[in-house]
């Protein structure tokens, strides 16, 4: 096809040189509609381009208005941009709103001689005073619909061939076409990750909420009160407690019930990275600044920036970002390493630790001007040993999570493993009995959780001083004992209905309560 003639015609190009060209414009269209995500200015530009190499006077892009459906002009070239911002086309309307309509090119020859064609803007009066011109509409079609329409002024030329210049228009509102639909997806994909994005805090909100915390007793309900008292202002916290008791879980619960909510919540781990990486990762750092900083990268501390960054095991910090970690909070600006720039840190700071801070501090390996501006407001959480009465929530908790998440069918957990879980000592808290429960749906084939289900460490307490060391015939009575009292529950203490569940005669049943001292009133409610 011939590409558009030139408005300069001092020298006719060859036909060569015209497909050249329209190569050339093809190429450079394409560049400047993939490498932009401002649609309006790859537009003006494309159109600039058509002015360059093919002669167009002025030019056009208009595309549907979503909330009003008219015609509206988006990026135009050689038109007045105030007047261009108001003039718009109902479907139908003119030339222009009939392509838009009937979704087909339409080209005039001579504006001039054309009754229906609408000059919104004056702009052709006075060039017609001094030279005829053509007009060439071509549709943008997306997915077989007009969403819009390209048109482009030219030079009249009685040689002229329309058909093929009109074709070559069609191309270029195909690229458009395809810039706009590919914008389309993005809008969609960027509106879809905002919508999951604020779906998924909601979620964190409430999964974090108190009322989702598991346990009443009555050392926690002290954490839920400091946490109260807490969590709305800008203070720092310290979280102390053994390993496992859910640091981490009143840490969300604080930035979550915060003013800082819908900022991020980031969590650093300092005993996990090694101690030439942490200072990286808190305070980032510039290109250059060591072997293999091929880019600069932002620290936790900006990553969190307006949030809450949570410092898991504060304890382990070395001495040296000690010091930078002080700076921080006193001066609440901080350097990337090996940079310059001052940054300024608006993060809201919560630390756990499982370590005694005192003996660090006397021992040398933790800073006490640190330890003071950590320890502003302290809150202990209780190891599990101390709170017996929330055991079986929490392991009816677990037993629901994991008997969901591994497809088991479990209701719940016998007496005599209730007993076995509430007479442990819990050396890893909470943590530990969330693995033995998950253990335990995994192991068991029925719908109850019994004894045997449960690791030795529970059925024998070993190294625990709970229990004494079992033998194999006091083992299979400790199970015999955990199969009746199960069926004594399931009957409510009636013998006759046990002794029929477990297909034996209710006289042998008598006698292994008797034998093994089991109170059948107990089950009795």
């Amino acid at each position: 096809m011939a590409a558009l003639a030139p408005i300069s015609v001092a020298k006719k190009m060859t036909p060569q040189q015209a497909e050249a060209r329209k190569l050339a414009t093809f190429l450079e269209t394409g560049q400047m509609l993939a490498g932009t995500f401002e649609l309006k200015e790859a537009l003006s530009r494309v159109l600039a381009t058509l002015d360059r190499h093919h002669g167009m006077i002025r030019g056009a892009v208009m595309l549907l208005a979503e909330d009003t459906n008219e015609l509206r002009i988006v990026a135009s070239h050689g038109l007045d941009e105030d007047g261009a911002r108001r003039v718009k086309y109902q479907i139908g309307e003119g030339i222009t709103g009939r392509v838009a309509q009937t979704g087909k090119p339409v080209v005039v020859p001579q504006i001039s001689r054309e009754p229906l064609f609408l000059d919104r803007l004056g702009a052709r009066k006075k060039t017609l005073k001094t030279q005829e011109l053509s007009f060439i509409c071509v549709p943008v079609l997306v997915n077989r619909r007009p969403v819009g329409v390209l048109s482009v002024d030219l030079k009249y030329k009685a040689d002229r061939d329309y058909e093929r210049a009109t074709n070559f228009l069609a191309i270029i509102a195909t690229m458009i076409a395809q810039a706009i639909k590919v914008g389309h997806l993005l809008e969609a994909d960027k509106q879809r990750l905002l919508d999951e994005n604020t779906h998924l805090k909601q979620e964190l909100r409430e999964r974090y909420d108190f009322s989702h915390i598991i346990g009443n007793s009555g050392p926690l309900r002290q954490v839920y009160e400091q946490v109260t008292q807490v969590a709305r202002t800008n203070t720092t916290v310290l979280l102390r407690g053994e390993s496992g008791t859910g640091k981490e879980l009143i840490a969300h619960a604080i930035h979550y019930n915060s003013l800082r909510s819908a900022k991020p919540f980031i969590k650093v781990s300092c005993a996990a990275l090694p101690e030439t990486l942490i200072e990286s990762e808190l305070f980032g750092y510039e290109k250059g600044a060591f072997t293999g900083a091929q880019l600069r990268k932002k620290g936790r501390f900006e990553l969190a920036e307006g949030g809450t960054l949570f410092l898991d095991e504060v304890g382990d910090l070395n001495v040296s970002t000690q010091i930078k970690l002080l700076r921080v909070l006193q001066e609440r600006e901080f350097e990337r390493l090996g940079g310059t720039e001052t940054i300024k840190a608006n993060v809201r700071l919560v630390a756990a630790t499982n370590k005694d801070m005192e003996q660090a501090i006397a021992n040398g390996q933790f800073r006490d001007d640190l330890y003071y501006r950590l320890n502003v407001f302290a809150i202990f959480m209780p190891p599990l040993r101390e709170r017996k009465s929330d055991v079986l929530l929490l392991a009816d908790h677990f037993l629901e999570k994991y008997a969901r998440e591994h497809g088991k069918s479990i209701r719940r957990i016998s007496t005599p493993a209730i007993d076995m879980l509430a007479s442990y000592h819990w050396p890893g808290n909470v943590r530990e009995l969330e693995n033995i429960i998950e253990r335990a749906v995994l192991v068991c084939e029925t719908n109850v959780i019994h004894g045997h289900h449960l690791p030795p460490t529970l059925q024998t307490a070993e190294g625990s001083g709970t229990v004494t060391r079992l033998s194999l015939e006091s083992t299979v009575e400790a199970f015999e004992r955990d199969i009746i009292m199960d069926a004594l529950k399931t009957t409510r203490g009636s013998r006759k209905r046990a002794a029929k569940l477990l297909d034996t005669t209710e006289r042998i049943i008598g006698y292994k309560v008797k034998k093994y001292r089991i109170d059948c009133d107990r089950f009795n409610t």
